[in-house]
């Protein structure tokens, strides 16, 4: 199990970066076409609506990944002079809040794209539907909330991580 949640959490990154590099591309191509104004070209419609949405659905994609290989940030002045049970708990508490945050996130994001459905509120330039980016990025919030939970069980002995799999930072 821990091979899929891992596989998909990393798979999910690329995924992530696709978007980015697509965002950044189109953001060029944008400003070029803005720069350009005078010869006929023009920024491409609706960009900064795309950027928003595409950041999101990126940032979404980056974190279960980030969240498995330790790369939040960390402040650890005096980590190493706390005893080994105390670090332990700290672990499992950061864990086990950041789980909560994240299910209380993805239902309320749920929420929040039924309500932007059900209005049928629409974007100011493209006219797309406002719940398209909320539901672009539910699949990979999902991911999160099973890689969120898998750290979580692996901080309490319950589950492994792939052998060889190393943490940054020594696993806080």
């Amino acid at each position: 199990m821990n091979k899929i949640i891992y596989g998909l959490s990393r798979a999910m990154a690329w995924l992530g970066a696709i978007v980015l590099s697509a965002i950044a591309l189109m953001s060029v191509v944008s400003i070029v076409g803005r720069a350009l104004s005078g010869i006929g070209l023009g920024p491409v419609p609706g960009d900064f609506e795309l950027v928003e949405a595409g950041t999101a659905l990126a940032v979404f994609c980056f974190l279960p990944w980030c969240h498995l290989k330790g790369g939040h940030a960390v402040v650890d002045m005096l980590w190493n002079a706390y005893p080994p049970a105390l670090q332990r708990m700290l672990i499992v508490l950061a864990d086990g809040l950041m789980f909560v945050v994240w299910v209380l996130l993805v239902w309320r994001m749920g929420v929040a794209m039924e309500e932007y459905r059900h209005n049928a509120e629409v974007t100011f330039i493209l006219q797309m539907p406002v719940w398209w980016g909320y539901a672009a990025s539910m699949p990979a919030a999902l991911v999160g909330l099973v890689a969120y939970a898998w750290r979580l069980l692996e901080d309490l002995g319950l589950a492994s991580r792939p052998a060889g799999f190393v943490v940054a930072g020594g696993g806080h």
